[in-house]
Parts: C-alpha cells; sequence; structure tokens
C-alpha cells in the first residue's frame, strides 16, 4: 500500500446498527443465496443435459447463470459471516479480493448481455446467416475476449487502488468497494475519479448504447415481419430486455448512490447498493426458465421425473 501507517484491517460499520436484527437478516440472506444456487442451477443442468439447446443463445444464457454464482459467491458467504460476528473486520487481501470478485461480475453481465443483443440481432436481422456466424468458434471467441477486456479493467483499476495511501479503515457499506475504498484517501483522488468514469463509459455506457442501438434495430425489423414470427422473434427477445433493463437501473442505482452522504437515507442506499447482487440473480434465470418454453420444458421434466 501507499502509506506505511495504513492498517491492513478494514472495518464494516453498517453492521453495528444492525445486532438486533442480525439473526433475522442472516436468515434472509441464506434464503436468498440457497435460492439464487437453486435457481441458476437449475437452468445450467437444463441447458448442459438437453443436447439440442447446445446453441450460442442458450450457451450465452449459462454465462450468465455461473457469472450470477461467482458475483454472488463475492458477496453472500462473506456478509453471512458479517451478521454473525461480533468484530465486522476484513482483512485487505480479503477486502481487494471481494472488490475484485464483484467488479468483474458487475462488468461480465454487461459484456454478456451484450453478446446476447448481437446473437438476437444477428439471429433476427440476418436469420439465413446465423449458423456460419455464430458458430460454436465464434461463439467461444467473442465470450474470451469479452472476459479479457474485463480482467484489463480490472487490473488497472486495483492497480491504481493498492498505489494510494490511506488515512481511515472505516467503511460504510455491506461489502468492500472500489469507490468506498478511494474516499479513504489521504490525498487527491483526481486520477482514480477519472480512471473510474473511463472505466464507467468504456463498461457500461458503451455496451448499453450498443445493446439499446441492437434492439431498437430488432424491433423495427419485427414490424416488417409476419404476426406470427414477430411473436416468435419478440418471445426470444423480451428476456433479454427485462433482464438489460433490470440490470441497468440496479447497477445505475449503485454507482449513483454510492458517491453520496445520504445520511439518515443510510438504509436506502445500502438496499440499493446491493440490488445488482440480489435482484438480476434471482430475476434472470426465473425470466429464462419461464418465458423461453424450450428450457421450461426441460425443467418441468426434470421435476416430473423426481416425483
Amino acid at each position: 500500500m501507499g502509506n506505511g501507517n495504513i492498517s491492513f484491517t478494514f472495518y464494516l460499520t453498517v453492521f453495528k446498527e444492525q445486532n438486533q436484527f442480525r439473526y433475522f437478516s442472516f436468515m434472509i440472506s441464506l434464503l436468498v443465496y440457497l435460492s439464487i444456487i437453486f435457481f441458476n442451477a437449475t437452468v445450467l443442468l437444463a441447458v448442459f443435459k438437453e443436447k439440442s439447446l447446445h446453441k450460442p443463445m442458450y450457451f450465452l444464457i449459462c454465462c450468465l447463470c455461473i457469472n450470477a454464482l461467482y458475483g454472488t459467491a463475492g458477496f453472500f458467504p462473506r456478509l453471512l459471516i458479517d451478521f454473525l460476528s461480533d468484530t465486522h473486520k476484513i482483512s485487505c487481501q480479503a477486502c481487494f479480493t471481494q472488490i475484485s470478485v464483484i467488479y468483474t461480475y458487475a462488468v461480465s453481465e454487461y459484456t454478456i448481455l451484450t453478446l446476447m443483443a448481437f446473437d438476437r440481432h444477428v439471429a433476427i436481422c440476418h436469420p439465413l446467416r446465423y449458423h456460419s456466424i455464430m458458430t460454436p468458434k465464434v461463439t467461444s471467441v467473442c465470450i474470451a475476449c469479452a472476459f479479457l477486456y474485463v480482467i484489463f479493467y480490472l487490473s488497472l483499476a486495483i492497480y491504481f487502488l493498492v498505489s494510494i495511501p490511506l488515512c481511515g479503515n472505516e467503511i460504510e457499506r455491506l461489502y468492500c468497494s472500489n469507490w468506498s475504498v478511494v474516499r479513504l484517501s489521504c490525498v487527491n483522488t483526481m486520477i482514480n475519479n477519472i480512471l473510474g468514469y473511463c472505466v464507467t463509459i468504456t463498461t457500461v455506457f458503451a455496451p448499453a448504447s450498443f445493446i439499446i442501438f441492437t434492439y431498437v434495430r430488432i424491433l423495427i425489423i419485427c414490424q416488417k415481419m409476419s404476426s406470427e414470427y414477430r411473436g416468435k422473434a419478440l418471445q426470444t427477445c423480451a428476456p433479454h430486455i427485462v433482464t438489460f433493463v433490470n440490470y441497468s437501473v440496479a447497477s445505475f442505482c449503485d454507482v449513483a448512490l454510492s458517491r453520496y452522504d445520504l445520511g439518515k437515507y443510510q438504509v436506502v442506499a445500502l438496499v440499493f447498493s446491493v440490488e445488482f447482487l440480489v435482484i438480476p440473480p434471482i430475476l434472470n434465470p426465473l425470466m429464462y426458465g419461464l418465458s423461453l418454453p424450450d428450457i421450461r420444458k426441460k425443467i418441468l421434466c426434470f421435476f416430473h421425473f423426481s416425483k
């Protein structure tokens, strides 16, 4: 770290005010986490066991589910420990590891949604060329490039984060975040702020703009189709659009509220700060499991044979 006097232990101070609700919060959080694991694992199992679902669209849905399991694994286990702990302290290494996992999840969500939008654009706007464009090799390369893109920006952010000297060790959040640590700096953090805005633009606004443009194009093309084909096209796009809107709202709330001290509205800020780690991982598998007939049929078969 940049300062020899810095404590290598951070304290998550928000848990001090939640002692009277700690066991209730623990049970609710555990239930939510187990639900996330169950829902996402069910979709993954359905796709992997059914050979007819081994297609780019379903493969990308699996990536979304795996990313949800990865991101929540960086948040919920630590949260559950903190609810039952009396000290609520986290080591520097564990804090930066949590930042890495959560932010990798957050940015990867957008890159996966971008690939899903491209997949639907090719399938609907260029149906005759779909199988020649979205081959397994191309899909794998796109996914690999997307994750390398995420790792590059994350490495850059972590490098600048660990290099700044800190004058405090109290974090007013339920988990370690980049901005909550930067706020503890003893020096001007203009470089970190500029980097943060650049990362946000390139990993959030640029993909979001592409996704919006893609779905606008799809909607325009759908107007020229027959009612039957239009219905099928919109049926496959609807879960993606809901997922994108849901995650965009959740991530915007986290980014916007994390930069301000809301005082007596801190509880509201805390709720919104974890929304992107709770709502999308639960809603996404439900959306795809219920909305897409092929996945729904396979899931229903699981429960039918288990009786």
